[in-house]
């Protein structure tokens, strides 16, 4: 079928509403999906049987409540649309009440302690914004309803209900700005979301031989190979054949989703690759990159490949992340981070660029936590991603411009500028307002905040509800004294002045790889937490528990369950991780070694045995001796400390243990490993290498 008839066919969409429904219903449902009015069940009985109709046209016998426990992963659970009749019969239902709630079993999942394991009841609630769509497994299709998932008294157990509750309260605060400014035509601000996901593939064959892969989706071991990325010759080179295939095939699945997806190439590293959408509102496109992420993973295996989302599958080249394309628009179509032509003059560029300013410099550790998990810690700062310090990037033009107002001197000429290139075939290029900052971990891109550090493993959810929330909390002060003043302008340009002259010191337009900006930072009082575990106590201090409280994005109660989460699933991942690497060690290469020892100690006597030398041989028997040596009393140690990690009972003081003793051990293991695989033939190695798995397709 052409483009044109494919493209969101199997999503419920605006376009399907709008044929399906009868024309007031269909209103009424977009009002509710503004937010001006509350959902009746009127309306979700004649929703849910078009709904139903559209999905049992589509050959769908089943539909699922689909949402986002705090496992990082989605769930499901599957009812089919058929009903018993008192003939023996069955009739196809579907009513208003199943499309509006449903109840899956929320002990099950990670609570923090706020269910007990026998409150089991929880709730999920259609979320009206995010597109109902299908999904095919084989010939099971299935209707999948986006909704949030909370307990029995509504506290949030999922990663979409605050994410809502956030966008709630920056549309709350950024419309009183805008009155303030006299703007009485937008009727709401949304946060909008791009993100960009990066991921590597490998060949199907060579991940079922690698237990850590296959169990922990990273590589504890592996030596490089002679070449690596350093030839720069992966980054937007030439599509491989099969990965062009395999894109090919995501790209149709997402299409029919309605999923924009635009942009796909190599990156940086031998392998890895980029899949960007155009950006949309902040919870749809959380859900759509949770498709993505899926799709990717399903699609990968349907070419004999796997898809890898970890952020650090492998030692030794980059690593992946999501860019965080971040911006905030009225209804009526305005970007509020849109600097104009002339943004120098453009008071309500510079007041909300202001509030971004002010925001992340203030609560810089909690953007820091909202991107942390095992894999990050391994990535950033690792001179490929962004450094674990928070900074800005505005480029040198609007830098200028706030420095100009800020002191009073004249503002920079803000014309556009064209680029000469010295060939007359070559057109002139208009030249943006300012450049890219690949170093950088929060840079203005020109109409939007690219939020860098976020991990490709992870929803975008946490990033972009603490983002909200911290740019509501500082336009909630800018309101305030905006409704007090006299002098609308001139109280503007106060607010600007004060922002650049108390939080500038968070903008960075250099190198932040560089150990000089590492200490520039110190200097400037920027906080640098280097792990997760070091970042992720942040959450429960005072301040942050204030601003989330405030803004009614968390109770004090959920603040500090989801704490203990994050940390359980931290020790619990660096467990699983510490477990693999002693069996590998233990199981696999050690024999492995010990095999080969055995064969080359008898060449040795061989060889010695009918008079000729053979130093070299022996030479190399003693260090593959020695490293193996080495191996068994650190894998010996690291279980120690697992084991004793395991026996801490409060979650901050065992994720610490987990850190600083086994994850230290790992690490410390790896070395005679590593060596190890250097030393051995790549015949007796009983794995595939790092070449195998970054070279070969």
């Amino acid at each position: 079928m052409p483009f044109n008839e494919t493209y969101g066919i199997n999503a419920f969409g605006d376009s399907v509403m709008r044929d399906r429904l009868p024309k007031a219903i269909y209103k009424e449902l977009k009002s509710v999906q503004e937010g001006e009015c509350e959902l009746t069940m009127a309306v979700a009985e004649v929703v849910a049987n078009a709904m139903k109709d559209w999905a049992i046209e589509k050959g769908a016998t089943h539909y699922t409540h689909w949402f986002q426990p705090m496992t990082g992963l989605t769930a499901e659970k599957h009812d089919s649309f058929i009903s018993p009749t008192a003939d023996g019969r069955a009739i196809l239902e579907f009513s208003g009440k199943e499309l509006l709630q449903g109840e899956p079993d929320a002990s099950s999942f990670p609570s923090g302690g706020l269910r007990a394991t026998f409150e089991a009841r929880g709730y999920t609630a259609w979320d009206v914004t995010s597109p109902a769509y299908l999904s095919q497994d084989g010939n099971c299709k299935t209707l999948v309803i986006p909704t949030a998932f909370v307990g029995y008294h509504g506290e949030a157990l999922d990663k979409k209900t605050p994410l809502l509750r956030s966008m709630q309260a920056v549309n709350d605060q950024a419309l009183r700005v805008l009155r303030a400014l006299g703007n009485t035509n937008s009727r709401r601000v949304v946060s909008s979301v791009g993100p960009e996901q990066e991921y590597f593939l490998v060949d199907e064959r060579y991940f079922a031989e690698r237990q850590d892969l296959s169990l922990a989706g990273r590589t504890v071991f592996g030596a490089m190979p002679p070449k690596g990325q350093e030839m720069e010759d992966h980054y937007f080179g030439k599509i491989p054949e099969r990965v062009s295939a395999f894109m090919t095939e995501v790209n149709e699945e997402l299409w029919k989703l309605g999923i924009p997806s635009k942009t796909q190439h190599n990156e940086v590293a031998p392998n890895q690759f980029e899949l960007a959408p155009i950006y949309g509102i902040s919870n749809v496109a959380t859900d759509q990159n949770y498709i993505v992420m899926m799709t990717l993973k399903k699609v990968a295996r349907h070419h004999g490949l796997v898809c890898l989302l970890h952020e650090k599958p492998y030692r030794g080249v980059n690593g992946s992340g999501k860019h965080n394309n971040w911006s905030l628009a009225t209804d009526d179509g305005i970007n509020l981070m849109n600097p104009g032509k002339t943004p120098g003059e453009n008071l309500q560029f510079l007041l909300f660029v202001s509030a971004v300013l002010d925001a992340v410099d203030t609560y810089a550790p909690l953007l820091r936590l909202s991107a942390a998990n095992t894999g990050n810690d391994h990535r950033l700062g690792a001179n490929e991603a962004p450094p674990a310090i928070i900074s800005i990037f505005l480029g040198e033009q609007l830098s200028d411009i706030f420095e100009g107002i800020a002191t009073g001197k004249p503002v920079p000429s803000q014309e556009g500028h064209k680029l000469e290139l010295g060939v007359n075939t070559l057109p002139k290029l208009p030249q943006d307002l300012t450049d890219r900052n690949r170093t950088s971990p929060f840079a203005f891109t020109g109409n939007k905040f690219e939020f860098r550090m976020v991990p490709s493993s992870e929803s975008i959810a946490g990033p972009n509800f603490t983002l909200n929330t911290v740019v509501a909390e500082v336009l909630s002060q800018f309101a305030d004294r905006l409704e007090k003043a006299k002098d609308i302008t001139a109280c503007v340009k106060e607010i600007v002045v004060e922002t650049w002259k108390k939080h500038g010191r968070v903008v960075f337009n250099g190198n932040g790889y560089t150990e000089e900006w590492v200490k520039e930072a110190a200097k400037r009082g920027l906080p640098n937490l280097t792990s997760s575990v070091e970042a992720w106590p942040y959450f429960g201090k005072e301040d942050s528990v204030r601003i989330f409280t405030r803004h009614k994005v968390f109770t004090k109660e959920e603040i500090h369950a989801r704490l203990d989460i994050v940390l359980e699933k931290y020790s619990k991942q660096i467990n699983i991780e510490a477990g693999i690497a002693y069996e590998m060690a233990m199981r696999q290469i050690l024999p492995a070694c010990a095999d080969y020892a055995a064969d080359l100690s008898a060449q040795v006597q061989s060889i010695e045995g009918a008079g000729a030398k053979c130093e070299s041989l022996r030479k190399r028997l003693g260090e593959i001796l020695v490293l193996m040596e080495d191996a068994t009393g650190i894998a010996g140690r690291l279980e120690a400390a697992r084991q004793k990690a395991k026996a801490e009972g409060e979650p901050l003081a065992q994720a610490k243990a987990y850190r600083d003793s086994v994850f230290a051990a790992m690490e410390t293991l790896r070395a005679p490993i590593d060596r190890l695989e250097k030393l051995l033939p790549k015949d007796a190695w009983p794995m595939p290498t790092y070449e195998d798995l970054l070279f070969k397709m």
